[in-house]
């Protein structure tokens, strides 16, 4: 027959209860958390990923279109820069 100390039952309902309570602790602060994170993140606008894609093809487009522009200024230039030497 096994007995049983009561000092140790009692120092084991203690930790069991202290381990419960830590637990619990714990889910507390990372739900708490979680929310302050939505919280601060509600406010601020998000974009898709598809948003950001098609914007950035058409800065991509945009860009293509501001380097021949640069080029045919820059011909102009060198053929204004060239008759007003004559």
């Amino acid at each position: 027959m096994q007995s049983e100390n009561p000092i140790i039952a009692d120092f084991v309902k203690i930790a069991n209860s202290a381990a419960g309570t830590l637990a619990g602790m714990g889910r507390e602060a990372r739900d708490g958390a979680r929310e302050r994170m939505k919280e601060a993140l509600g406010g601020l606008d998000f974009v898709s990923r598809e948003e950001f894609d098609a914007v950035k093809d058409m800065a991509g487009l945009a860009r293509e279109k501001v380097d021949v522009l640069e080029a045919r200024l820059a011909a102009l230039e060198a053929k204004i820069a060239g008759s007003t030497s004559d």
